[in-house]
């Protein structure tokens, strides 16, 4: 980069990829709790499980990021799934193959597996 008009035409456009990004209001977003309690449950793989599923099923409206302290440390490991105009369903005591069937049912599905939800647990 040698001149100033060469800094603008790449920050242009690394705004225009940004405003790209931002026009999806259609993406499901999966939080998976990463502080220390949730990595010593386990959520590390759980995260890697997410990932490597969305990725097999080939889902572009899918997000999988991490969080810190969800705040119930005794249910890591955590994931919470936010679907646009859908009420959160926070999934815990993941377990690789419950990460699975989750990202079958409920993201490609859109059915929530209750049985792994934070009510099942706690009723």
């Amino acid at each position: 980069m040698k001149t100033l008009e060469e800094l603008m035409a790449l920050r242009d456009a690394a705004k225009a990829n940004l405003t790209a990004r931002d026009d999806s209001t259609e993406v499901t977003r999966i939080v998976v709790g990463m502080a220390t309690c949730g990595i010593a449950a386990g959520a590390r793989p759980i995260m890697a499980k997410f990932v490597e599923e969305t990725a097999k099923r080939g889902l572009t409206n899918v997000t999988v990021a991490q969080t810190g302290c969800i705040g119930m440390c005794r249910f890591e490991p955590i994931a919470e799934v936010l679907v646009p105009g859908k009420e959160k369903v926070t999934y815990v005591q993941l377990t690789e193959e419950k990460v699975a069937r989750i990202v079958a049912d409920h993201i490609v599905n859109g059915v929530p597996v209750a049985e792994y939800t934070i009510g099942a647990v706690t009723e």
